[in-house]
């Protein structure tokens, strides 16, 4: 058992961290390494996890981001992680949407690999035995997992967002990029930055985007930040850490 850290050091580490020696798993739509605007980033792992005949396979990602959302994931967690080392996993297609058998496998194929964080901008409203099988795996070996909630309205439960031992990130507006919220009384229980920012993009561009999914890389963000000082905090004190640190929410649930 890794030894309780107080706050004062988590809010330094927090602030002073830099991700170095965290690996991320970015399971996404790929993450475009040519893109001018991440300085030839070297990926641990390329994958993209695809259909082959009855079964499924990982194939080399290629560098590739089929739609442009793994991209702006990447992005915005070196933006405040610089540090912090990434390994693509591509489960989205070019309409931006996956199954749940390929998320299952990317995210397992992950935690096999010694993943530290999962970053899951996505989110599934069927299967749920399926999803939790690996996010119970996850949590049995140490890894953090960081969801986005629905964006519609963050009550829908989705997953793997909507299971207690997940950090569920739910979007607000403002300028500051590592100001982060603990929502009481409700499954997604922070909130950060996600309205109107400005992201990476496929095609070597940038893109105004509004999401969860633009908010869930800050907190991806922030944890690396926690981990490259103290890499012994598991998932459970990691969170009790983020609620004790974070602002909390004075305008009702969900509100932006």
């Amino acid at each position: 058992m890794p030894e309780w850290i107080d706050l004062k050091q988590a809010a330094r580490a927090l602030k002073e961290g830099d991700g170095a020696r965290v690996t991320v798993a970015v399971i996404d739509s790929g993450i475009e390494t040519s893109h001018p605007q991440l300085d030839g980033v070297t990926l641990i792992d390329d994958l993209a996890v695809v259909p082959g005949g009855h079964m499924l396979k990982a194939v080399p990602g290629a560098g590739l981001d089929v739609f442009g959302h793994g991209t702006a994931v990447a992005g915005t967690i070196l933006s405040l992680a610089p540090k912090c080392q990434l390994g693509s996993f591509r489960v989205l297609g070019s309409d931006n949407a996956s199954k749940t058998e390929i998320v299952q496998r990317a995210a397992l194929e992950a935690v096999d690999r010694g993943y530290k964080i999962l970053n899951c901008s996505f989110g599934g409203k069927k299967k749920l035995e399926a999803y939790k099988a690996w996010v119970d795996e996850a949590y049995l070996k140490g890894v953090h997992i960081v969801a986005a909630c629905n964006n519609e309205d963050f009550r829908t439960p989705e997953w793997p967002a909507y299971f207690p031992s997940v950090v569920a990130v739910n979007m607000m507006q403002t300028d500051e990029d590592s100001l982060f919220f603990y929502q009481r009384d409700t499954l997604v229980e922070f909130v950060a930055r996600g309205i109107n920012v400005k992201v990476l993009w496929r095609d070597g561009r940038e893109k105004t985007v509004c999401g969860s999914s633009f908010a869930a890389p800050r907190l991806t963000a922030l944890l690396a930040r926690l981990l490259s000082v103290y890499p012994d905090v598991t998932p459970l004190q990691a969170k009790a850490i983020l609620h004790k640190i974070a602002r909390p929410w004075r305008g009702r649930p969900g509100e932006s």
